[in-house]
């Protein structure tokens, strides 16, 4: 197994930051925690990277593995030109191979869920449950956001793209010192990955996927989401037959960071329920 090993800076519980050679190119990855419960991954947005996931990692590696992923393009991993959805889910898979994670608890926000769905559609046997946050499985303005995302990141430096979509990405309680990381975070992705992860995101319709899974899903989502409202989490619980649907009050569209405790207490009740 060979790894590029990177300092961990003030990053909280960093056990590992690295990145590590697949069939998929070289993809990035940041590890916590360990022992015998069944480990978790994590996936991001299109406007962040796997640093996102801080207090996830800090909280869940006291129990169990715990891995936050780049796609290709992103943070430590390897551009992979014209990579789709499907590419995105196909590198996460083979990522999990080389840390030898043969199942997992899967955890994506916003496009993270829909490469969550993506990851189930080829490989279920490799998901014991799903978590999609902030998602959804088709977005009614779709072309009209990815056309919009597109335009801005070829007009736009992306710091000047995230401190303009800041505002939408947050709820009424996020931070002056939040928005600050959100926008540095966004700021340093490469415009030609944002531009895969918009076309991933905003243009997929995985209905039919999304009403094939077959495993435990929580689906959580930031009562003042703007990007993808409540709405669309209902749509897609009603789609999926074991799944349960939690509100997080204070949150807009990223939960994960915006109200970190409700966020970890529905993931921990919902393992709870599965016991694993």
């Amino acid at each position: 197994m060979s790894l590029w090993l990177q300092s961990c800076g003030r990053r909280a519980r960093c056990d590992t930051m690295a990145s590590i050679m697949t069939a998929s190119g070289r993809i990035g990855f940041e590890e916590a925690g360990g022992g015998p419960a069944t480990p978790i991954i994590f996936l991001h947005g299109v406007g962040s990277d796997k640093s996102v996931w801080q207090a996830q990692l800090a909280h869940f590696g006291k129990i169990r593995r715990s891995v936050a992923f780049d796609y290709p393009g992103y943070g430590e991993s390897e551009l992979l030109a014209d990579a789709t959805r499907d590419d995105f889910a196909k590198a996460i898979l083979a990522a999990m191979d080389r840390l030898d994670i043969a199942k997992a608890h899967v955890c994506g926000l916003s496009l993270g869920g829909v490469v969550a769905l993506a990851m189930h559609h080829a490989a279920p046997d490799r998901c014991s449950s799903l978590i999609i946050a902030d998602s959804f499985a088709v977005h009614p303005d779709g072309q009209a956001i990815h056309d919009r995302s597109v335009a801005a990141s070829r007009a736009m430096t992306m710091g000047e793209l995230a401190n303009a979509r800041a505002g939408l990405l947050l709820g009424s309680q996020a931070t002056p010192e939040l928005r600050g990381e959100i926008i540095a975070t966004m700021g340093r992705i490469n415009p030609a990955a944002y531009r895969l992860g918009a076309a991933a995101v905003w243009l997929a319709n995985q209905c039919d996927r999304a009403r094939a899974v077959d495993v435990p899903t929580l689906i959580l989502v930031g009562v003042e989401d703007m990007i993808t409202p409540p709405a669309l989490s209902q749509d897609l619980q009603a789609m999926i037959a074991q799944s349960q649907l939690v509100e997080i009050v204070g949150a807009g569209h990223l939960a994960n960071v915006e109200q970190s405790a409700r966020f970890n207490g529905a993931i921990e009740s919902f393992f709870a329920s599965l016991g694993n």
